[in-house]
């Protein structure tokens, strides 16, 4: 059966003018302190226009990369860890390690994967063993485990520039599909 929602939390507690709807079998305290924490993430603010514009995501993250070495099945970038990319405890945010990853499995397979084969990344799957501090320096590598006619893995290390330790790992599946010939 459903829960239908509550009245108990009041809209004037809310983070906008929009109330969600909050199962009766949550406390309102509870509620209230749940939506006073995505209030403090700004939510209800809009975004500015430039956002908007194409490719803007993949234009904000390479502008925290720097490009080392490109060979062929292996890519090796810095990242610079700064305040667009952390969370509230300034160390990189998870979501910034998952689109720097992404970005990177994506350009390491171009290496070894022809033009005219698209990709599709069928899995992300990421470790985070540490955090990467606010002005860090980040060096990540990314190689092929794998690359066949239908399958791409390329495997990912991000460690900390002045020490070496190793901070995140990711794994990237691709699959790679030939274009149709119409």
């Amino acid at each position: 059966m459903a829960a239908k929602p509550s009245s108990a939390v009041q809209p004037e507690t809310l983070p906008s003018s929009a109330s969600p709807n909050v199962s009766a079998e949550v406390d309102p305290r509870s509620a209230s302190q749940t939506l006073a924490f995505f209030k403090s993430f700004r939510l209800n603010r809009s975004l500015p226009d430039i956002s908007n514009t194409d490719d803007f995501y993949g234009a904000f993250i390479r502008g925290f990369l720097k490009v080392d070495r490109i060979q062929r099945g292996r890519i090796t970038c810095t990242v610079s860890v700064r305040h667009p990319i952390t969370n509230l405890f300034e160390t990189m945010h998870g979501g910034g390690v998952a689109a720097v990853a992404e970005l990177m499995a994506i350009a390491c397979a171009r290496t070894v994967v022809a033009e005219d084969k698209e990709l599709f990344l069928g899995e992300l799957s990421i470790s985070y063993l540490s955090g990467a501090p606010i002005n860090a320096e980040v060096l990540a590598d990314a190689s092929v485990e794998k690359s066949g006619r239908n399958l791409t893995v390329i495997g990912l290390e991000f460690k900390l520039k002045g020490t070496g330790k190793l901070i995140y790992t990711a794994r990237a599946t691709f699959y790679n599909l030939p274009v149709a010939k119409l």
